[in-house]
């Protein structure tokens, strides 16, 4: 028996090591099927998440372009030593930044002189100091809209600036800048366990939700980018070093997204512990399952050395080693289950958090249909069943549409006007159906192709469908129309609604920046006056005026797409 004891022994080491190299390959396959699973979802979340700072981005890109038509920017820029109009103008400035809740809204000079500013009244103003040496201001004397991030000189807070020429009988006489605090997004980002971080062009991280890699670099910089952001004093006089390999995993493969129109990267960095988690699970499903495998093999075998000794043996030894093998089996079987479960929480864990909203919604219709099948009310029932399928459908319908809404372009493009209408129309369903509107939208038999910007146009569209709906939201008539056709070689938009009309001298400040009906909270007067301005930089008008049927309308005309086969 000793002799076959160190027999048995020997021959399991070798069944040992195999186990454990099996475990090993386990282990490395997940991680590195880990790795390739986190990136993946780390570029998805960037999907996500680059629109939205997409967004505030270019939310303001037309402020400083609208406020410069201001007749006390002009005064003051003529009148520079008028204390009177520089206060004035002051205040104007304070009024609008808290409204667009923006950190600073300011006016220079030629020079890059501040005249007047919003934060007028603080101790750390911008008044009086000059900024001639950022390139923001450079790149608006020079013509052209000016876009920087960096540490602000004065207060030392960071932010993103944006500024525009202020002409005045064709001359550039002074420029307007705004200030965009974007730190909101490093709070979003404090909770995720991965490595976010925005990074500019040349590689200097400047938002980012681990403070130690701020203001560090992802490699090395070159002389002529030192440089650069030495002479503009981006990031004030803080050195910039290159984050330790260690850190960054020596740039480990990562999610990256470009973002904005001064070369950012958006770029997301997986976790390694949680890969590292995973993997380890795994690694222990894989041991579960091949210990089940061991105890099975483990148990035939015991099975045939029993039934060798003892096949002359009597019954009753026969029923005990039926016994014992039924109980080996249902041990078996337990540890199969366990490993079942182990594999199967893991892939429950990534559908849960894509379905777990969408899901609730379904839960709660089906909960509903069954309460009224109960009553007996199966008409009720079935409308549950069908919001059911609809819910199920919108998922998809609403995640491709946002897909295309998010994409922005910098370059025209041919834009199909019906489908941006549908568009538009679509994504404000939840309003027209809080209020109990049915949109009437007549497209015509053709697509209206013009020449522009398909977000901007969508832009311009939901701006125009949600005034109308706030005009007939306490009207008794609810209606909201919209019909599309071609005058001229334009394509021509109508949206009416059914509302009390532009009362008074409304219809002569339409366009006009800050003017607004509504009250305070509802809106800035931005509105139109962005939207006219985005249609003229398509060679397109936006005009607004009273229906003799009563309510209001406004019509957008675009130039059509030469070879449309409209006559």
């Amino acid at each position: 028996m000793r002799v076959q004891g160190q027999f048995g022994w020997r021959r399991s080491l070798p069944l040992a090591a195999t186990a454990v190299v099996l475990v090993g390959a386990a282990y490395l396959v997940a991680l590195r099927q880990g790795g390739v699973d986190e990136l993946a979802r780390g570029q998805r979340q960037l999907q996500l998440m680059a629109p939205e700072l997409e967004s505030a981005l270019v939310k303001f890109e037309t402020l400083p372009y609208a406020v410069g038509f201001q007749d006390e920017v002009a005064q003051l820029l003529a009148h520079p030593d008028d204390q009177a109009r520089r206060d004035r103008l002051n205040r104007i400035f304070q009024a609008i930044a808290r409204q667009a809740k923006i950190g600073a809204i300011y006016l220079m000079d030629r020079q890059g002189d501040t005249l007047a500013a919003s934060n007028f009244d603080l101790p750390l103003t911008f008044l009086g100091k000059n900024f001639g040496f950022r390139p923001y201001f450079r790149e608006a004397l020079a013509g052209h809209a000016g876009r920087f991030y960096g540490i602000g000189s004065t207060t030392s807070e960071p932010g993103y600036f944006i500024s525009q020429p202020v002409r005045h009988d064709g001359q550039i006489v002074g420029v307007i800048a705004v200030k965009i605090v974007l730190d909101e997004f490093e709070k979003n980002w404090a909770g995720s366990e991965d490595t976010i971080v925005l990074a500019d062009r040349a590689g200097v991280v400047f938002l980012s939700n681990r403070a130690d890699w701020k203001y560090r670099s992802l490699g090395a910089i070159s002389a002529q980018a030192a440089r650069d952001i030495a002479g503009t004093r981006q990031y004030a006089h803080l050195p910039i070093m290159p984050l330790p390999g260690a850190m960054t995993g020596a740039l480990a493969p990562h999610a990256s997204r470009p973002l904005g129109a001064l070369g950012w990267q958006l770029k997301l960095f997986p976790s390694r512990q949680r890969v590292a988690r995973n993997a380890v699970l795994w690694a222990f499903a894989a041991a579960l399952l091949l210990a089940s495998f061991g105890t099975a093999g483990w148990a035939l075998h015991q099975r045939r050395r029993r039934l060798d000794e003892r096949r002359m043996a009597a019954r009753e030894l026969e029923v005990k080693l039926a016994e014992r093998t039924a109980q080996l089996r249902a041990t078996q079987n337990d540890l199969v289950q366990a490993g079942k479960l182990a594999m199967l929480g893991q892939m429950a864990a990534g559908v849960t958090h894509e379905l777990n909203q969408p899901l609730a919604a379904i839960r709660a219709f089906a909960d509903n249909a069954r309460a009224y099948l109960e009553r007996g009310q199966a008409d009720k029932a079935a409308d549950n069943l069908a919001h059911i399928g609809d819910a199920s459908a919108r998922m998809g319908a609403i995640i491709g549409q946002l897909k295309g809404f998010a994409r922005r372009s910098d370059a025209l493009d041919q834009v199909d006007l019906v489908r941006s209408m549908q568009a538009s129309a679509f994504l404000l369903q939840g309003e027209f159906k809080r209020l109990g509107i049915t949109p009437h939208i007549e497209t015509g038999e053709q697509p209206l192709l013009v020449a522009g910007d398909a977000v901007r146009i969508e832009q311009v569209f939901i701006n125009l469908l949600r005034n109308a709906i706030d005009a007939v939201e306490e009207a008794d008539r609810r209606e909201v129309a919209v019909t599309m056709g071609v005058d001229a070689n334009m394509a021509v938009v109508r949206i009416a609604d059914s509302g009390a009309g532009l009362l008074g001298e409304t219809a002569s400040h339409l366009f006009e920046p800050f003017y607004t009906t509504k009250p305070s909270g509802k809106g800035l007067g931005l509105g139109l006056a962005i939207s006219s301005s985005i249609i003229q930089a398509m060679n397109g008008h936006l005009t607004g005026r009273n229906r003799l049927e009563g309510g209001a309308m406004f019509e957008v005309r675009l130039p059509l797409q030469p070879n449309q086969g409209f006559e």
